[in-house]
């Protein structure tokens, strides 16, 4: 990896294939990856078509919106000539995928017939099963946390790698504890909210605008409320 990586680095990926038989016949037609610094993207990705060098159903493509004819228009490769480069972007960093074993088997499927090692179980972090144990009983697929946590699937026509992989970036997030899981209210920086710093803090505290006869008025109010008044404590 080029860079020193401070924080805890963890690879959120998606893949998109031509079926479910990943040690048959069906193969990885596109792979999408993003990065992740504690909980958080950094804006690093790794994307690839594969050409499946077979035919794509019908159903397929209208899940995925891809075709033999436009990954040929692409020039897309096959998947030996990616898989060095997938392995280099995703380092030893754990792998987090929604409905893990699918993409693991996809991967080591592609990977054992380019002749490299398989991925480890251990690596892989599955969040449809983390979903399932904190959410028991409720719908657990990508859509379904989507909606339950507020997230836009706008931006979303076909099911895609890319795409898959920044809202499940955002579901994994919400799944670890929210965005509140990263706020260190104790921390002398301001911490950016929505993309915009938090107001620093004044110096000094701005000059009351009240009058003597106004203050005094409020002093004899509060004093008739006696001592549980609440600005007794706050003021």
């Amino acid at each position: 990896m080029d860079g020193e990586i401070t924080g805890h680095r963890e690879i959120v990926f998606d893949t998109e294939t031509t079926g479910f038989d990943a040690w048959g016949d069906d193969r990885i037609t596109e792979v999408g990856a993003i990065e992740l610094i504690d909980l958080l993207p950094t804006g690093r990705s790794f994307h690839t078509y594969c050409h499946p060098d077979r035919d794509i159903s019908e159903k397929v493509t209208q899940i995925t919106g891809i075709t033999i004819k436009m990954l040929e228009e692409v020039g897309a490769p096959r998947f030996p000539a990616i898989a060095q480069k997938f392995l280099d972007f995703i380092g030893d960093s754990p792998l987090i995928a929604h409905n893990a074993d699918f993409d693991r088997n996809f991967v080591n499927a592609e990977m054992e017939r380019a002749g490299f090692e398989r991925l480890p179980a251990k690596r892989f972090i599955d969040t449809l099963k983390i979903a399932r144990e904190k959410f028991p009983g409720s719908p657990a697929s990508l859509d379904a946390l989507c909606k339950r946590f507020g997230i836009s699937l706008a931006g979303r026509v076909n099911h895609g790698a890319v795409i898959d992989s920044e809202l499940l970036a955002d579901v994994y997030l919400e799944l670890k504890g929210g965005r509140a899981h990263k706020l260190d209210f104790g921390a002398a920086k301001a911490v950016e909210i929505a993309g915009r710093p938090a107001a620093a803090q004044r110096p000094a505290p701005l000059a009351s605008l009240l009058s003597n006869s106004e203050t005094a008025a409020h002093a004899d109010f509060v004093a008739k409320l006696g001592e549980g008044a609440i600005w007794n404590k706050y003021g």
